[in-house]
């Protein structure tokens, strides 16, 4: 499986391509795209245009993109949920199914923790995919969130429960990724016909 990581904002977006063959992951690319000044119209226009350019280049089978967070600025918010309803419109527009995660979900999947650092996510980027060097944040997000659905692609068919996904998981400040754990684990042996 292809899956193309959106990591959305106006300014500038990051992106990745990742592959996942037999549960291990492969970089295909990564970077940061940087949106011109001007009219919003345009600045939307260029983020369609570029995630059109990632997904008919390296034709991936989903897409994966970061939730908006309510920033202390609203107007910030707003701006930044636009950007993501470009990018996410795009993928739409080019058929792929569009997997979306919070930066918690993102965080716990990939590091453990849901209150990972930057720093720490790229260090992980890093060593997940043998990168020399740390990857751009704005990257190293959109790799992360890759991951994310990669991992809750491969925890879907192993379920077989094609409607659970990671980003339905609630996690919770006390305890909470031991109760997502607890739910996965009477999860899968429901479906296997045992007692959780």
């Amino acid at each position: 499986m292809r899956i193309l990581g959106i990591d959305p904002g106006l300014n500038k977006t990051g992106f990745s391509v990742i592959d996942m063959n037999a549960g291990s992951f492969t970089l295909i690319t990564a970077g940061v795209f940087r949106v011109p000044k001007g009219e919003l119209s345009s600045r939307l226009s260029h983020i369609f245009r570029c995630i059109q350019e990632l997904a008919a280049e390296y034709h991936p089978d989903i897409a994966a993109c970061e939730k908006v967070f309510v920033n202390v600025n609203p107007q910030s918010t707003l701006l930044l949920g636009q950007a993501r309803g470009a990018a996410i419109c795009s993928a739409a527009v080019a058929g792929l199914p569009v997997r979306e995660f919070t930066p918690t979900e993102i965080k716990q999947a990939v590091t453990g923790s849901g209150r990972a650092e930057k720093p720490q996510i790229q260090a992980m980027m890093v060593r997940i995919f043998s990168l020399p060097e740390n990857p751009q944040a704005d990257a190293a997000d959109a790799m992360a969130c890759a991951l994310t659905a990669a991992q809750t692609e491969a925890m879907t068919a192993l379920t077989g429960a094609a409607k659970t996904s990671m980003g339905n998981a609630r996690f919770t400040s006390r305890g909470g990724a031991k109760s997502s754990r607890r739910a996965w684990a009477a999860r899968v042996a429901e479906m296997k016909g045992d007692k959780p």
